[in-house]
């Protein structure tokens, strides 16, 4: 009954208003939607079906994806990854705490809340995990809106099944801020399940799309 169910939520109004289904990865993101009857993982502008869960920030502009782990040798102070691994965090959390020893950003506390510093357009700018997951989400739309040729509002996001409430949360309210609605956020080996329940000659990628990429 659960696949059945969340088969449905991905298929509803599939000739006005497509529900895509989208894997908000650690280091890539990818977004598939039920076409023909079977689960599409779409190819981004560069090709590629796994798009770098990267946002960088510059003088001039903000860059998602390929584009912002392409200059992140010369940008690292303000190209952002692992944002992931912040979202629903507190700041004094151990993970947090851990994972800033390796990060080339920076990540302040703001009443107990961590936040990622940037200088953007000459200026310092404070952005929550979410709203930065929320750019990446945005350019998942974006694909998606570009592939099918219409306009997507609702949206289906995979979290890990270790994820806590306050994590699910956070990752719902960063598909919000992006301008969808999030129908449900249900977890990966669950997606990974249905994937294959709808279409069981999927390849690799179709199946993990929405299983998680570390």
């Amino acid at each position: 009954m659960a696949g059945n169910h969340h088969q449905l939520v991905l298929s509803r109004n599939m000739a006005n208003s497509p529900a895509i289904g989208i894997d908000l990865g650690t280091s890539f993101s990818c977004v598939g939607v039920l076409h023909h009857g079977r689960v599409e993982i779409i190819e981004n502008d560069h090709g590629n079906r796994l798009t770098p869960s990267y946002i960088a920030f510059t003088d001039t502009e903000r860059l998602v994806g390929d584009a912002a782990k392409n200059q992140v040798a010369i940008n690292p102070t303000n190209t952002l990854f692992d944002v992931k691994r912040l979202i629903g965090r507190k700041f004094e959390d151990p993970t947090v705490q851990s994972d800033m020893k390796h990060w080339p950003f920076e990540v302040v506390s703001d009443d107990g809340k961590a936040k990622l510093r940037v200088d953007y357009k000459g200026e310092k700018k404070y952005f929550l995990p979410e709203e930065i997951s929320s750019m990446v989400l945005s350019k998942m739309k974006e694909i998606a809106e570009a592939f099918l040729g219409k306009t997507v509002t609702d949206a289906v996001i995979t979290v890990p099944a270790w994820f806590n409430n306050s994590q699910r949360q956070a990752t719902k309210d960063a598909g919000t801020i992006s301008g969808m609605n999030i129908l449900r956020i249900i977890n990966e080996p669950t997606a990974a399940a249905i994937a294959y329940g709808w279409d069981k000659k999927a390849r690799c990628c179709e199946v993990q799309m929405v299983s998680g990429w570390r």
